[in-house]
């Protein structure tokens, strides 16, 4: 997967981003959706979007849905990885990231659990 835009954005941009992002799931009606700030575990991106769709073809309309309206507000065409009849789709938006799942394959990659795991204190 080639990123289209090295630059990092501005918190600004990046929280606006984010929202933009969580209207277009919002729009096109994705389920379960969960924010990820990983900005303390990783300089690659601050949020880690996870949505679901019911079947491949609502996966790909929630990840068009959010590349069009992030182009629609000025951000550069993201890098996408899995789009036309998969059961997991990633947009990468540079600072933001969002996976678009089928419930199942959320289920057995757990993403989720990963990060949370990774956020727990290690004991000494």
């Amino acid at each position: 997967m080639q990123k289209t835009s090295e630059k990092k954005a501005t918190a600004a941009n990046q929280e606006s981003l984010k929202e933009l992002v969580l209207s277009a799931i919002d729009d096109a009606k994705g389920n379960d959706i969960k924010v990820i700030d990983v900005s303390h575990h990783t300089q690659l991106l601050d949020y880690m979007i996870i949505a679901s769709g019911t079947s491949s073809r609502h996966i790909q309309t929630i990840a068009e849905f959010a590349m069009k309206k992030a182009q629609e507000n000025g951000y550069d065409k993201p890098a996408t990885e899995g789009l036309g009849h998969s059961e997991w789709v990633v947009v990468d938006f540079v600072d933001v990231v969002l996976h678009v799942m089928s419930p199942a394959a959320r289920e057995h990659y757990n993403i989720e659990g990963l990060w949370e795991i990774s956020s727990r204190p290690q004991d000494s």
